[in-house]
C-alpha cells in the first residue's frame, strides 16, 4: 500500500475537522435546546380553611399568565418554556378531597413551549399568583394563593364557647346556630399531631345556676377578677395563640429532623385546649393547620377579634447545639436586649421571606397596626405577661435566661394587645428537641404558659368592653 500524499494530508485534516466540528455545533445546539425549558424541581400544595396554596419551584424564574374562567369556576396557569416533566405530572396527585376550595388539577402541554395548568375549584375564589426569588433552602418560587371570594370571618373561631353573657342570663345557645368548623378536614392535618379532646362538637350552653349557687363555687383570685361583687361573670378574656412558622416556612429543624412548625402548632393546640376548658378564657389560634401565615396577618388576626393577650410559641435555634432553656422575649423599640435577641429577632422577622408574602398586596389596616408603637402602656403590660409566663416556665425547664430579653420582633407589634413570644426550648440542643417531641412534656408546656397568663389576669384584669356578638 503506498504512502498517501503529502498534499492530501491537509485536506484529511480539515475534513475531519469539520465533520466533528459538525457534530460539536449539533450537540451544542441540543443542548441550548434543552436550556431553554425551565424544569420543576418541586411541587408542593398547603390546603387549609384561610387559603390554599400551590407551589411550584424550579431551576430558573418561571414565566406565567393566568386567568379565571367561569362556568365552571377554574384557574388557569400557562408556563411558558417549562419542561413538562414527571415533577409537575405528579402535582394533581397531590389534591385531596378536603381540599376546602381545589376539586382537581389537570396539568400537560398547551402548545410547544408552554405547560398549562387547569384548577378546577369548588367555590369561587380571588387568586394571588406572585413569583419570590431564591432563599433559604428554596430555588425561585411561583406561588398561586387561592382565597375565598367570602374572606373566613376571625370572630367564627369564637362561636365554639358560649359568651358568659348569655350563660348568666339563664338562655341556651340556639340550637339551630352553626358550629363553627374552624380547621377541621385540613388535608395536612395527618402530618401533625392530633387534634385535642377540647375539637369535639359544641354542645348547647347550660343555663346558669342561681347566684347563691354560683358564690358557693371555689373561685380563684384570677376568676374573681373576672366578676362582678355577686360572683357574676363579666365578659370573656381572649387569647391568641400563635404557633409559629407553618407551611412553606418550617422554622427551625432540629438534629433529628424535628420541624419547628410541628412541635409549636402541637403545644397551640394543647394550649387552646386548657384556656377553652377555662370558663372565663376563651383561645384563638393564628393558624391551626400546616399553612403560612405572614408576620402582620397573625396581628391582624388577633386585632380582628378583640384580643386581650397575644402569645406567640416556638422553638427555635442557636448556632451552638449546647444552648439550651426557655425565654421570653417581648417588644422593644430602643434596640435588643442582648446580641442573642437581636440575632433571634431578625432571624424570625426573615420568616415572610421564607413563607412567601405577595408584596404587591397592599393592606392599609396592616400598615396602621405595624406603625403604631407609641403606646407605652401596652408594652408595659407585655413586660408584666413576660415575668408571669417566664416564672412558670422555670417550674418544668432550665430558663435560658433569667429576665424577660426584649428585640423588635415584627409578631409582636400589636399597638393595643399585650404580646409576648415564648421560646419553649432551644430546638438545635439534641437533649431538648427530644423532650419538645415529648407530648408530656408539650402538655407540660401549655400549662406553664396559662398558669402565667392566669397569674397576669390576677393582677391586671381585661377591661370592661361590649362582649363579641354571636353570629347566627
Amino acid at each position: 500500500m503506498s504512502e498517501p500524499d503529502q498534499t492530501s494530508v491537509p485536506m484529511m485534516q480539515r475534513r475531519r475537522f469539520m465533520k466533528f466540528g459538525g457534530a460539536a455545533m449539533t450537540l451544542l445546539v441540543s443542548r441550548v435546546g434543552f436550556a431553554a425549558e425551565t424544569s420543576i424541581l418541586a411541587v408542593r400544595v398547603w390546603p387549609s380553611q384561610d387559603y390554599t396554596r400551590v407551589t411550584l419551584e424550579g431551576r430558573d424564574t418561571l414565566k406565567y399568565t393566568h386567568q379565571i374562567v367561569k362556568n365552571p369556576e377554574r384557574l388557569v396557569i400557562d408556563l411558558e418554556g417549562a419542561e413538562f416533566n414527571s415533577v409537575i405530572q405528579s402535582l394533581p396527585g397531590k389534591i385531596t378531597e378536603s381540599d376546602p376550595y381545589i376539586k382537581l388539577i389537570r396539568a400537560g402541554r398547551n402548545r410547544p413551549g408552554v405547560v398549562r395548568l387547569v384548577i378546577e375549584l369548588k367555590a369561587e375564589v380571588k387568586p394571588q399568583v406572585f413569583t419570590l426569588d431564591p432563599v433559604g433552602q428554596y430555588g425561585h418560587r411561583l406561588v398561586l394563593d387561592l382565597y375565598p371570594a367570602e374572606p373566613i370571618d376571625p370572630l367564627l373561631a369564637l362561636i365554639e364557647k358560649p359568651d358568659p353573657i348569655v350563660a348568666a342570663t339563664g338562655e341556651a345557645a340556639s340550637p339551630t346556630r352553626p358550629t363553627a368548623q374552624v380547621g377541621n378536614g385540613d388535608a395536612s392535618k395527618p402530618s401533625n399531631p392530633p387534634e385535642p379532646a377540647s375539637s369535639a362538637p359544641v354542645q348547647a350552653a347550660e343555663p346558669a345556676k342561681p347566684a347563691q349557687q354560683d358564690n358557693k363555687e371555689e373561685v380563684s383570685p384570677a376568676d374573681r377578677k373576672h366578676r362582678g361583687g355577686k360572683g357574676q361573670v363579666t365578659r370573656l378574656a381572649t387569647i391568641a395563640i400563635d404557633p409559629g412558622h407553618g407551611g412553606e416556612d418550617p422554622g427551625a429543624v432540629g438534629k433529628a429532623g424535628t420541624y419547628e412548625k410541628n412541635v409549636t402548632l402541637a403545644i397551640g393546640r394543647r394550649l387552646k385546649a386548657k384556656i377553652d376548658a377555662d370558663p372565663l378564657l376563651r383561645g384563638m389560634l393564628t393558624r391551626d393547620g400546616d399553612f403560612f401565615v405572614p408576620l402582620g396577618q397573625r396581628v391582624a388576626k388577633a386585632r380582628a377579634v378583640q384580643a386581650d393577650l397575644f402569645v406567640s410559641i416556638h422553638a427555635d435555634a442557636f448556632i451552638k447545639p449546647d444552648a439550651r432553656g426557655s425565654s421570653v422575649f417581648v417588644l422593644s423599640d430602643k434596640g435588643a436586649s442582648s446580641t442573642a435577641a437581636r440575632w433571634l429577632a431578625q432571624k424570625e422577622n426573615a420568616a415572610d421571606l421564607v413563607g412567601g408574602v405577595n408584596l404587591g398586596v397592599k393592606d392599609a389596616l396592616l400598615a396602621r397596626t405595624l406603625l403604631d408603637l407609641s403606646q407605652t402602656a401596652t408594652m408595659q403590660d407585655s413586660a408584666k405577661l413576660g415575668r408571669a409566663v417566664l416564672g412558670e416556665l422555670g417550674g418544668i425547664n432550665q430558663l435560658h435566661k433569667g429576665q424577660v430579653e426584649q428585640a423588635g420582633f415584627a409578631v409582636l407589634k400589636a399597638p393595643d394587645i399585650p404580646s409576648i413570644l415564648v421560646e419553649t426550648a432551644f430546638i438545635s440542643n439534641p437533649e431538648e428537641e427530644q423532650r419538645l417531641k415529648d407530648e408530656a412534656y408539650q402538655d407540660k408546656m401549655a400549662d406553664a404558659i396559662l398558669r402565667g397568663i392566669k397569674r397576669y389576669f390576677a393582677k391586671n384584669p381585661p377591661v370592661q368592653r361590649n362582649t363579641v356578638a354571636f353570629i347566627g
